[in-house]
């Protein structure tokens, strides 16, 4: 079985007659020339797009995912995507690769080709990076300013901060400028002081048995992941909380993590320089639940 797999989609419209799903989509070769050099994907990264975790055969949080990729779409007034080709689109990448093993899937929705009338969608799986080591020993991480205060998202709604668009060129500068300063990753922060999230990334901390993230009104991607742990912690009697965390906040918690979809859990251990405390029972028991079956 191959281990990279990739699936060039027709976006259908909602309502379209089940009998078109099958024939919507086709694999191709991975690395193949497949999109048009005007495409408004590679063009101008104007389209959406998410990435799941594939956890020995099992694919995580399919529903939620579908969910953020329609809410992104209708941010970026794109066509609304037709779910249940989406789902069997995943269902078949995900028949074509290992059952044992990690694996990222990312599914992108594009705006088509100039001038944008026609949507493009694929579907790229690839093994998952190994990331044991940021999960059991953690990551430095630095703040980086996002250069906009807290709430743009909802006074410029034009910046689509709450939708995972395929403009992603600032994130990995970020990444970059991270590694750059010696760290592994970056926390984004609002102008006026505020912790937002990761760049491919959610912020949880832990303040003695409350946990707490930022909230999503803030400008951030709701993360999956993150609604998924809040979701896990509440069902155990635990403390969950959306409330605005300055960074000097975010320095004092017990603990604190950068949460995403392949990745799983990894603990902050050293955040800009100072290290921070890391609650090893707690990231076991977290990657414990991430790695295990979710739907």
């Amino acid at each position: 079985m191959p281990d990279t797999v990739s699936f060039l989609v027709d976006p259908l419209p909602v309502g379209a007659t089940p009998e078109f799903l099958e024939a919507s989509f086709r694999e191709i070769e991975p690395g193949s020339g497949a999109l048009a050099v005007n495409d408004l994907a590679p063009h101008r990264g104007d389209g959406v797009f998410e990435t799941l975790a594939i956890v020995d055969g099992h694919v995580q949080e399919v529903e939620p995912h579908l969910a953020r990729l329609a809410n992104s779409a209708q941010l970026c007034e794109l066509p609304e995507p037709n779910l249940d080709q989406w789902r069997l689109v995943i269902t078949r990448a995900a028949e074509r690769v290992p059952g044992q093993g990690e694996f990222a899937l990312k599914l992108a929705l594009s705006r088509g080709i100039d001038p944008g009338t026609t949507p493009t969608g694929w579907v790229h799986v690839t093994p998952g990076a190994d990331f044991r080591a940021a999960r059991e020993e953690g990551i430095r991480v630095v703040t980086l300013d996002r250069g906009v205060a807290r709430g743009a998202g909802e006074r410029a709604p034009w910046l689509l901060l709450g939708a995972k668009t395929l403009s992603y060129a600032a994130n990995m500068a970020a990444i970059r400028e991270a590694k750059r300063r010696g760290a592994d990753d970056a926390v984004f922060t609002s102008s006026d002081g505020y912790v937002l999230e990761g760049p491919t990334s959610s912020v949880i901390a832990r303040f003695g048995d409350d946990w707490v993230t930022p909230p999503p009104a803030a400008g951030i991607l709701h993360g999956t992941t993150q609604r998924s742990i809040f979701a896990h912690l509440h069902a155990q009697g635990r403390t969950v909380e959306y409330r605005d965390l300055t960074v000097d906040d975010l320095r004092r918690a017990d603990a604190a993590w950068l949460v995403s979809s392949v990745r799983m859990a990894a603990p902050i251990v050293e955040l800009d320089g100072a290290p921070m405390p890391v609650d090893h029972a707690a990231t076991a028991q977290l990657n414990a639940y991430l790695l295990g079956p979710r739907d």
